[in-house]
């Protein structure tokens, strides 16, 4: 898009978002080295979550306090090590992970350009369940099932269907020309980040196209609707609360 005429294809609404990387803006977090975070979706929009996108240079680090929010995190590009409490693991892309609450996360051992995806939110205790646990995943070993039976729209679960657990991280992939199969209108927040090919997503009464490195932020009980376009797959990372009441 021209800067020159002040065009880009980031549209915010009361509803729903569409951000584009041509209009990311970094920001200043203490604790980060070598660390840029960019607020994509956050609270001051009217969400009730926060997505972040930290991009790192060579040796770069983050660390967040241990305090009331939970997160899960999606490796993008490159690789670092990620501390959650006691625990350390080295990460490439596709590696995910899920901090409870009142635990500590660190990214530090970073390689240039390493770029992951934070989706961050305020814990909800369920009565009769214990908090959930730490979680270090890799979604290339995680099985994409046919979505409503279609072969063709893979969806892969990446944290467990558990009660304990009041968030969830997925990820879509479509071959082309594969839709979702309705116009989904439900409770659940989404924070979606395009992974790769493009399509066109229904937001509202609006469709938008769509390309890999676009954010995505849905209210509750936004109509929201997906075709993939093109001559490759569509696939995309989604957050989504769960198993709570509203």
């Amino acid at each position: 898009m021209s800067a020159l005429f002040g065009e880009t294809r980031t549209r915010v609404t009361a509803n729903h978002a569409l951000i584009a990387e041509d209009s990311h803006v970094p920001s200043v977090l203490p604790d980060f080295e070598k660390a840029t975070p960019y607020f994509l979706i956050s609270p001051a929009m009217g969400a009730n979550l926060t997505q972040l996108l930290i991009r790192f240079q060579s040796r770069g680090s983050a660390s967040l306090p241990a305090d009331w929010l939970e997160s899960v995190l999606y490796v993008q590009a490159g690789s670092c090590k990620v501390r959650i409490g006691t625990k350390t693991q080295t990460m490439g892309v596709g590696g995910y992970a899920f901090c409870p609450a009142e635990t500590s996360l660190e990214f530090f051992a970073a390689r240039a350009g390493t770029a992951v995806t934070l989706f961050r939110k305020e814990f909800e205790p369920l009565d009769g369940y214990k908090s959930p646990s730490a979680i270090f995943g890799d979604a290339s070993k995680v099985k994409g099932k046919p979505f409503m039976d279609n072969p063709r729209a893979l969806l892969k679960t990446l944290l467990p269907e558990d009660l304990r657990y009041d968030l969830a991280m997925n990820i879509f992939t479509y071959e082309p020309g594969a839709t979702l199969p309705f116009v989904e209108t439900h409770i659940m927040e989404h924070g979606l980040l395009m992974l790769s090919g493009q399509g066109v997503y229904r937001l509202d009464e609006q469709y938008y196209p769509v390309t890999a490195g676009d954010v995505i932020w849905m209210a509750p009980y936004c109509p929201q609707w997906f075709v993939a376009m093109g001559d490759h797959p569509a696939s995309y990372l989604y957050y989504k609360n769960v198993n709570r009441h509203g």
